[in-house]
């Protein structure tokens, strides 16, 4: 198979040689001497086996793409997979959050009416406290005013009664109610 290749190398190489004319195969024919160190070179490489080292160079180098193609696979799924994972994570969390703005909402509208409910205590025991203030500073307006009235009852009856009473009447009441304070007390 190699001298079959090597001989239509040569072939196609000297093909323009023959077109030339003259003698080919002589020493003196440049075109011979160039082909002929070509078919050595040729040989040489075939004898130290160069195209089965490339071929195994050339087999190395594939196998080492197609490990870093089967890296960069498995690289890619886990990159995949850990995409999916941290997409799920962050479902999660926005999941998480979306029930502690739910929660805090919730909350927020229990602490409104709680202190709504307050507020209306309060309110009711300031009008309450309010009212009995009123009632309060009413009972001592009107207390006052009895007190008054009372004074001036006395003031305008003790007048009447000295424009009207003697000495000898006034003795007699005077008798009189210690009379009734007696029989009262015992």
């Amino acid at each position: 198979m190699r001298l079959t290749f090597s001989a239509l190398i040569a072939g196609t190489v000297a093909s323009p040689a023959f077109a030339a004319g003259g003698a080919f195969f002589s020493l003196t024919n440049t075109d011979f001497i160039v082909l002929m160190a070509f078919i050595l070179f040729v040989a040489v490489l075939i004898y130290y086996k160069v195209p089965s080292v490339l071929a195994g160079l050339l087999d190395k180098r594939a196998d080492g793409i197609k490990s870093e193609l089967d890296e960069a696979h498995t690289l890619r799924e886990e990159a995949q997979m850990l995409l999916a994972s941290y997409e799920r994570k962050q479902q999660e969390v926005k999941d998480q959050a979306d029930r502690i703005v739910t929660a805090a909402k919730a909350e927020a509208n229990e602490a409104a009416d709680q202190a709504r409910i307050d507020l209306e205590k309060s309110i009711a025991r300031r009008l309450a406290a309010a009212e009995e203030q009123i009632g309060s500073a009413q009972a001592a307006a009107v207390k006052e005013v009895r007190d008054q009235a009372i004074v001036i009852a006395i003031a305008a009856a003790k007048e009447v009664i000295a424009k009207k009473m003697t000495a000898a009447e006034g003795n007699a009441l005077i008798d009189s109610a210690i009379a009734e304070v007696d029989a009262k007390l015992h």
